[in-house]
């Protein structure tokens, strides 16, 4: 039973993937706006000690963007991936099962690491969105932080 959870929260995890990679593809224009928000600091109030990091450069802007998509369809195929083999490895000897998690394991760190320096590290440190009104941060951390619960209880030795 422990093992279909496993694979059903690698699941979960693509499932979130698979939806935002699509909300970012179905609206590019809105990903990008996203991005240049950030990277403007035009959210902020006014002044402010690191406002000479505002970047509002296109190409910066779109490798931002496509950053995003990078991650997410990289989650989106490692934890594919990941669940696939889990799932046909699902009534094999523990150590099998556990090999089959690599995948997977990789997905979720990937998602978290996507998570933690694209919104953590670049939005929120470098261009401040802890003081605008329109920070998503805690979203960051809460996906993130589900991700990474799913991953440790996923990488748990089976009996």
């Amino acid at each position: 039973m422990l093992r279909i959870v496993k694979i059903l929260l690698v699941v979960g995890v693509l499932a979130w993937a698979v939806v935002g990679l699509w909300d970012n593809l179905a609206g590019w224009r809105e990903t990008n706006a996203a991005v240049m928000a950030v990277t403007s600091m035009k959210t902020l109030p006014p002044g402010g000690p690191e406002r000479w990091r505002a970047i509002a450069d296109a190409p910066v802007i779109l490798a931002g963007a496509v950053f995003i998509l990078l991650f997410k369809l990289a989650t989106v195929g490692l934890c594919a991936a990941g669940a696939w083999r889990m799932w046909t490895r699902r009534s094999a000897d523990a150590d099998t099962f556990g090999k089959a998690k690599t995948l997977a394991l990789a997905g979720c760190s990937i998602a978290v690491l996507g998570l933690f320096i694209g919104w953590i590290v670049i939005a929120e440190e470098w261009f401040e969105t802890y003081r605008s009104a329109h920070d998503a941060g805690e979203l960051a951390f809460r996906y993130g932080g589900f991700i990474g619960v799913i991953a440790l209880l996923v990488a748990t030795r089976d009996e």
